[in-house]
């Protein structure tokens, strides 16, 4: 670790391994290489004088790559792609005369930062597949564990703990939906010249529009892809990455959504997000345990929700077929996006896989209030014996704010059931009412739902993603 200048966190505290590789120089210049040989390859095929020789000479040395020479190079041009061009024909003497022929900086550039975004999609997707079959195993465990549910955070009627889950595993699953429908999107800019007319293949070809309708084609099949985009100025449309951030920006905002159920759960010590052993929650109070993983769910959320802003104003702004005032941008915000993105999942996989429900405290908070939620079947039982709705619905209605100035101007326990019993009106014993008191009657179809919910929605999911489960995170700090 360098301690004499910046370090950026999101590849030394956030993002795996795995992701920050697919962002790495190596992967960079290795796909340049890929491309540059998959461009000579269509041009022999389609019948320039290139040889197999050449080509041959240029697989030897894709992964080797010289970036010394490449570096001194940039000293001399200052220019990056040419760099590689004159570093890549050091190596390759034979087919020096034929890199890059016929292509533009984009070419190289903009083909490989499609193929990175497609490739840190797949491991994003990856993740959050994992972190809904975690939602989804947490869900179907306490589908039945009634808790008090909140509106404006206030009590209301309840709900289970695994009822809540399926809402957090239903945004999930809306991501996934959107990441899927951009990657099948995901087009190369293909071989289109300086300008997108491909006039320089126009020349190379001598005006064989058959050939020059095949390059594109050729290159998306060799690179794995199943198309190039149809038309194009230099660069292909700055929109693209646009759709791409606007998908991580929405795992950002449900995982920051689920982050601070988790907070506000972790408070009220119902639910507590994993907590090592040896972890220090505090440094002056040592009996504290913070949600910090929670906490940092909800602080890389907020920079990826502000980071999707960036390519959005910068495809506004390209002028015309290119400007250069989307490269700086770009550099930053596009990979940046990722790391966060990749490390907020990673996060959401450690506390899904290890969340702490606590029955006894949820079930003493659920108690505390059920009185006031089951006054209408109390209502109903009195109406049954024989009470007037309406002169009954009154009462309840003052007994239930005498019960509330107890709970909260005198520190009391909630009374409102003994307040009832002693009220003629409602011809019911303290017993009766009690027997009332049984929170699975009060959480409607919750247990039904998230069977049907896991059942219909989740598992078809999971069984089409079957190859890509069985990814677990650790958290560095």
């Amino acid at each position: 670790m360098s301690t004499d200048r910046y370090v950026s966190p999101l590849s030394e505290r956030y993002a795996s391994k795995e992701m920050q590789y697919i962002f790495s120089p190596d992967m960079k210049f290795r796909t340049w290489r890929r491309l540059w040989i998959a461009l000579a390859e269509t041009e022999r095929e389609l019948g320039l004088a290139i040889t197999e020789e050449q080509i041959a000479e240029l697989k030897e040395h894709q992964d080797d790559i010289n970036y010394e020479v490449a570096k001194e190079r940039e000293k001399v041009v200052r220019h990056d792609v040419m760099s590689h061009v004159y570093a890549y024909g050091v190596q390759c003497p034979k087919a020096k005369p034929i890199i890059h022929l016929g292509a533009t900086s984009c070419y190289v550039g903009d083909n490989t930062d499609i193929i990175v975004m497609t490739e840190a999609l797949k491991l994003v997707k990856k993740k959050l597949v994992n972190v809904i079959a975690q939602l989804a195993g947490f869900a179907t465990k306490y589908a039945d564990l009634p808790t008090l549910a909140f509106t404006h955070f206030q009590p209301a009627q309840p709900t289970t703990v695994g009822k809540r889950a399926t809402l957090w595993a239903q945004e999930f699953l809306m991501d996934l939906e959107d990441l899927e429908y951009v990657l099948s999107g995901m087009k190369l800019l293909g071989s289109k010249g300086t300008t997108g007319t491909q006039a320089s293949f126009l020349e190379l070809f001598d005006g064989d529009q058959e050939k020059i309708d095949r390059i594109d084609p050729m290159i998306a099949e060799k690179m794995g892809f199943s198309a190039c985009v149809a038309v194009s100025g230099q660069t292909y449309s700055r929109k693209t990455d646009t759709r791409v951030l606007n998908v991580l920006a929405g795992i950002a905002a449900s995982a920051h959504k689920m982050s601070n159920d988790i907070r506000l759960l972790q408070h009220l010590k119902e639910v507590e997000e994993p907590f090592e052993k040896t972890q220090i929650g505090s440094s002056a109070m040592a009996y504290k345990r913070n949600p910090m993983r929670s906490e940092r769910i909800a602080s890389l959320s907020r920079y990826v929700l502000l980071d999707a802003l960036n390519p959005a104003i910068t495809s506004s702004c390209q002028w015309f077929e290119r400007t250069l005032d989307d490269s700086a941008n770009k550099r930053l915000s596009v990979p940046e996006g990722f790391l966060a993105v990749d490390g907020i999942l990673d996060l959401c996989l450690n506390v899904t896989d290890g969340l702490k429900v606590y029955p006894k405290v949820i079930e003493k908070h659920l108690m505390a209030e059920l009185p006031f939620m089951a006054t209408e079947n109390i209502m109903m039982d009195a109406v049954k014996a024989g009470g007037d709705r309406q002169e009954l619905h009154e009462r309840i209605r003052e007994l239930s704010m005498e019960a509330g100035r107890n709970v909260k101007e005198n520190g009391l326990e909630n009374n409102l059931l003994e307040l009832i019993a002693a009220d003629p009106a409602f011809g019911l014993s303290l017993d009766e009412l009690k027997k009332s008191m049984e929170p699975s009657r009060y959480i409607g179809r919750s247990k039904e739902q998230v069977a049907r919910f896991v059942e219909t929605v989740v598992q078809p999911v999971l069984k089409a993603n079957e190859g890509l489960l069985g990814v677990t995170a650790e958290i560095l700090v």
